[in-house]
Order: structure tokens, then C-alpha cells, then sequence
């Protein structure tokens, strides 16, 4: 207990540093003190009118640096909760078609129907999206004699590919002219992130956070599997889809206002187990410390890389990934 105390006082100070640098840096530096300045304004603890440089502080750089923390939290948390469910230590929502639905949403609106409902249009569309790709995975499992796990990655891969290729023609049959926000969305961005989308990825991160805490003996149950868990009482076919329904709900609010940033859940699990162990409680709270952590740091170097110009965050997190995958199929081939 007193170790993990530490380790969420390291992580909560590490993110601390790093959001106020995702504030201080972009295109143009913007002194700290101007920055607590532009906060004191706008949250009303100052009294005074704010300048330019205050919001854009305070309107732009502030809720994309809190996006980025709470997305990467989530995010996490999402890639715990479905390697423990599916027993594969490489799941993360790419995997099961979340992210490729969500997609599709969005690229729809941005192809075909336009910002019907303003500001609302593509996180909605976006949200719609992953809700119906977990939808035909969850009845495509269901439909099934049997509920293993491998089977639930397969209906995952299925749909995955699916979207992809609805996806594909979507931005080969639209509008040209918007295949570069549509490639840049699909590649993930944090440049939809204002107050007023927050408490969508808010709810996202407090859905599968207390939901999987409130099953985490259950997950715990889980690791031994499902025989095991089966006779200690546990409903492992229920456990199984409601957590993987949860994780759809969370992965399609973070989606909807990011696109699709990848590797942040896979990596962050396998982070976490070095230093939380493998019981769930511990785990789920630590991986989001450090799946906020990952993709504050992220979006810090997307706009730093090619700056003026802005980069992909998810290109950033998948190179990172592509690295990770490599020395962890380093690693699990010598530790044979």
C-alpha cells in the first residue's frame, strides 16, 4: 500500500509537469506565469478581462492538455480490462473493431453528411459508430454455441476489417478535398478538445474506471481462468460481455473527439504490471496514471517534432508502440 502510495504521488507530479509544458509549449511558447494567469481568469479566482494570449490558453491549450490525460487514462484502463477478459496480452480496442467503427462514423460525416448538428455532428456520428461495431461483435459472439475468448478477437477482427473497408470507401467515394481532415482524424488528434466535448470523454473515463474497480476481484477471479472463476461463482460469460460492453461505450467517447490514437492500450498494461503487479485494484489505478502520462507526452511531441506544423498524435503513440512490440517479443523469446 505504501508503495503504490508513492507511485501514484510520482505519477500524479510526473503528469502535473508534463500538462503544464503541454500548456506552455506550441506554436508559440507562452510564459508560465501568463499561463496561471489565463486559469485564474477564466476559472474566476482572478478578477480582470482576458486578453488574446489568455484564452488561448485557457479556451485551446488547457482542455487539450486535459483531454490528452483523461483519453490516455481511459485508454488504459480500456487495454487492462480486455487483456484480462480475452487472455491476450496484445488486445487493445483496435482489436475488436471499437476504433474502426468510431472511425467510420466520423468519416462519414465528414464525407457525406457534413456538421448537420454543429459542434455535436462527429463526436455523435463518431460515438454512433463504435456503439454499432461492438453491437455486431457482442451479437456475433452471442450467436455462438460457446463464448471463449479467441472467439470474441476473431467477431473483433471481423469487424475491425469490416469498418476498415467502409472506411476506405468512403474517402475514396467523398470529397477530395477533405481527405486530408479526414486522414489527419483517422490518425488521431487532440484538435477537437474544447470545454464543451470534455465531460463526454469525462463520463468515458468514469464508466470503465468505476465499473472495473467495482468487478476487480472479479477480473482478479479471471486470471486463473474461467473454470476456475466459474466455480468460485462467477459469471465469466457475464463478466465477459459487460465488460467488454463497457469498454466499447469508453473506447467510443474517446474516439469520437481524438479519432483513433493507437498502441496506448496495449502498452500501458504491460507498463503497469512492472510496478503494480498483476491484482486488478492496484493495476486499473496505475494504469491510468500511466496511460495519462504516455499520451500527454504524446501530444507534447506532435506539436514539437515539425513544429509550426502539427503531427498526428497517433503517429507518435504507434511509433512508440511498434517499438514496444519489438522488445516485448524480444523479451518473451529469451525469457523462454
Amino acid at each position: 500500500m505504501v508503495q503504490l502510495g508513492r507511485l501514484i504521488v510520482l505519477g500524479a507530479v510526473v503528469l502535473t509537469a508534463l500538462l503544464l509544458l503541454s500548456i506552455v509549449y506550441g506554436t508559440t511558447p507562452i510564459p508560465v506565469r501568463e499561463v496561471f494567469s489565463a486559469i485564474g481568469l477564466g476559472t474566476g479566482l482572478v478578477e480582470g478581462d482576458m486578453s488574446p494570449l489568455h484564452r488561448i490558453v485557457f479556451d485551446l491549450r488547457l482542455p487539450r492538455a486535459l483531454f490528452a490525460a483523461v483519453i490516455g487514462a481511459g485508454l488504459g484502463v480500456v487495454g487492462v480490462v480486455l487483456q484480462t477478459t480475452t487472455r491476450n496480452d496484445l488486445a487493445d480496442p483496435f482489436l475488436f473493431g471499437l476504433s474502426s467503427g468510431a472511425a467510420a462514423g466520423a468519416v462519414l460525416v465528414i464525407t457525406v453528411t457534413g456538421d448537420v448538428l454543429g459542434i455535436w455532428t462527429l463526436p455523435l456520428a463518431a460515438f454512433c459508430g463504435g456503439l454499432i461495431a461492438s453491437g455486431i461483435v457482442l451479437a456475433l459472439v452471442q450467436g455462438l454455441r460457446t463464448s471463449a475468448p479467441e472467439k470474441l478477437i476473431l467477431a473483433g477482427l471481423a469487424v475491425s476489417f469490416l469498418f476498415s473497408a467502409i472506411t476506405n470507401y468512403l474517402i475514396f467515394s467523398g470529397d477530395n478535398r477533405a481527405a486530408h481532415s479526414v486522414i489527419f482524424w483517422m490518425l488521431g488528434g487532440l484538435g477537437l478538445a474544447r470545454w464543451e466535448t470534455f465531460p463526454l470523454v469525462l463520463i468515458g473515463l468514469g464508466l470503465i474506471l468505476s465499473y472495473s474497480l467495482y468487478r476487480s476481484r472479479w477480473l482478479d477471479a479471471l486470471l486463473t481462468g474461467d473454470f476456475t472463476a466459474s466455480s468460485l461463482g462467477i459469471p465469466v460469460q457475464g463478466l465477459r460481455f459487460s465488460m467488454f460492453f463497457v469498454a466499447a461505450l469508453a473506447t467510443a467517447s474517446f474516439v469520437s473527439v481524438a479519432g483513433v490514437i493507437g498502441f496506448v492500450g496495449l502498452m500501458v498494461p504491460h507498463i503497469a504490471r512492472g510496478t503494480a503487479g498483476t491484482l486488478h485494484r492496484n493495476l486499473l489505478i496505475v494504469s491510468a496514471i500511466v496511460g495519462a502520462i504516455l499520451l500527454t507526452l504524446s501530444d507534447i511531441l506532435s506539436r514539437l517534432l515539425l513544429a509550426p506544423q502539427e503531427l498526428p498524435v497517433g503517429i507518435v503513440t504507434t511509433s512508440i508502440g511498434s517499438l514496444f512490440v519489438f522488445l516485448y517479443l524480444f523479451k518473451s523469446d529469451r525469457g523462454r
